[in-house]
């Protein structure tokens, strides 16, 4: 026996609907309003409730009951295990609105669970689910909403989700890259300076009195690091205080427009970390590109987040170029071609794919080139940086030891004449 169903769905032009229909049971429903190129975003008998509606609400205690007080935020594995489940439920025929409330009842941290509250919300008040997440930018980056929206307006959103959902995984792996990357040696010189300031502030300075009952001119390497030793014994928290000034100082400068460009500019030229650097940031255009283009986002809005998600202000202003070049009708590949951090490879692909139609195919071949050059860069630096790390190691503390037996040997070498 049919039953009346009331629904709320987006048409194919992002345009939410609502009506009723009559159908044996509530998936039966759903999939008669996806066979009309709908997406469903509440089904619900005229009775009330949907059955999955009331399966999430029901009298169950909240896991973590004090998600309200949390302040909205997600990490990126939160993002993707979130993107992927809801591509899934999607497909699967489940509305919008029901698939929300039920991943916004199982998430796990506090300030994710606010931000997926607060969509469900939006989203049963016949909000866009774009507009709700865009309200929480610290679980949902501006492409994440960009992708949404261009999702409701093509009605391809569990599409677009699983195309999000390649996107932010990879996304964290060159994260993960990137923080291998840098763990080794921030924690190497960390250990090398704490093990030459323990020396020269805990030990050197104890051979004073040493070196003035043995009554001989000491060397000059050794009167170095005794006044240097005395000097950080004497003002170590000036040396500290310093430092913290430094630190805040930099990170002041860098918040200016002349002072970001200035640093990124500069991280690209650091020796060794320098091309890994420029890897990244190519990887990471190629990969918001190519995913954005092939979600339907105009390419103009399209260059728009890629050079507000770049991470590099050096490649932000060649895009922005780029935009202007495009905005005027002109080439994409030229103004990238006139910049030195893109290759020749880059820009002849990404000429060719303007030529052919092809763009987005050739920037995910551009991206995938990357991710693995940044791999082969990282293992390729952690083999080159341990020799290096234990060179500068041998070279402080050996210098210090030396500094210290250097009188010794000399007040021996005039004993023995």
């Amino acid at each position: 026996m049919a039953t009346t169903f009331n629904y709320t769905a987006k048409d194919s032009s992002g345009k939410t609907i609502s009506g009723t229909l009559k159908a044996p049971s509530e998936s039966e429903a759903v999939s008669e309003l996806r066979k009309k190129n709908l997406v469903p975003m509440s089904v619900k008998s005229g009775g009330g409730s949907s059955f999955l509606s009331l399966s999430v609400g029901g009298g169950k205690k909240d896991k973590t009951a004090n998600w309200r007080k949390a302040k909205p935020k997600a990490n990126l594995s939160e993002i993707v295990l979130f993107t992927r489940q809801l591509a899934t439920m999607l497909s699967a025929g489940i509305p919008m609105l029901e698939a929300l409330e039920i991943l916004a009842e199982q998430a796990e941290t506090p300030g994710f669970k606010r931000g997926l509250m607060g969509v469900v919300d939006e989203v049963r008040s016949g909000g866009d689910l774009s507009v709700a997440c865009s309200r929480y930018p610290k679980c949902f980056s501006e492409i994440y909403v960009s992708m949404i929206k261009a999702g409701e307006v093509s009605g391809q959103i569990d599409i677009i989700l699983e195309r999000l959902a390649e996107y932010v995984e990879a996304a964290q792996h060159l994260k993960q890259e990137i923080k291998s990357a840098m763990t080794y040696p921030v924690v190497s010189l960390v250990l090398v300076i704490g093990i030459a300031g323990f020396l020269m502030i805990g030990i050197v300075p104890q051979f004073k009195p040493v070196f003035e009952s043995l009554d001989v001119e000491l060397p000059g390497l050794t009167v170095a690091v005794m006044d240097a030793a005395f000097f950080l014994k004497a003002y170590w928290y000036l040396m500290i205080a310093g430092g913290i000034a430094a630190a805040f100082g930099i990170a002041a400068w860098k918040k200016t427009p002349k002072g970001a460009y200035a640093f990124d500019a500069a991280m690209l030229r650091v020796p060794v970390f320098g091309p890994l650097f420029k890897k990244v940031a190519l990887a990471r255009f190629a990969r918001t590109f190519a995913t954005l283009v092939k979600s339907g986002v105009p390419i103009l809005a399209s260059l728009e987040i890629v050079s507000e998600t770049a991470g590099n202000r050096v490649l932000t202003a060649v895009i922005d170029k780029a935009r202007y070049n495009v905005q005027q009708g002109d080439t994409l590949s030229e103004p990238l071609s006139q910049s030195p951090i893109f290759p020749p490879m880059v820009t002849k692909m990404i000429s060719i794919g303007e030529r052919s139609g092809s763009l987005e195919t050739l920037l995910e071949k551009i991206a995938s080139f990357y991710d693995e050059q940044v791999s082969a860069e990282v293992k390729s630096l952690t083999s080159l940086i341990e020799p290096i790390m234990i060179a500068i190691m041998g070279f402080l503390v050996g210098g210090i030891v030396l500094a210290v037996f250097l009188p010794i040997f000399k007040l021996q070498a005039a004993l023995s004449k």
